[in-house]
């Protein structure tokens, strides 16, 4: 909530509503990894949109409920998360 300023969790949900990366992620200029997942009800979508909307070089990763990885920020699955993004770490900081 305080990131956001925030005094209630209402008025958290209410902010997090108008919160968008729409006219900004086209100036994102670092590589860059969206990671997504099918079965997310939180964010369902947005990766996706995301990764369309950059123009960085950019990766994109679907976690699938099959690997345990359904649900917002593949919460079923962290190790392979972690494995994932720490493996696109590795082979994009080993270029830059």
């Amino acid at each position: 909530m305080r990131a956001f300023g925030a005094k209630t969790i209402k008025e958290l949900v209410l902010m997090q509503r108008e919160y968008s990366l729409k006219g900004l992620a086209e100036k994102i200029e670092c590589p860059t990894l969206v990671c997504d997942n099918e079965g997310d009800a939180v964010a369902g979508g947005q990766g996706k949109e995301l990764y369309d909307a950059l123009s960085c070089p950019k990766d994109y990763v679907v976690f699938t409920a099959e690997e345990g990885a359904e649900g917002h920020c593949e919460g079923g699955a962290q190790v392979l998360f972690h494995r994932v993004a720490y493996d696109w770490l590795d082979k994009t900081l080993a270029t830059s």
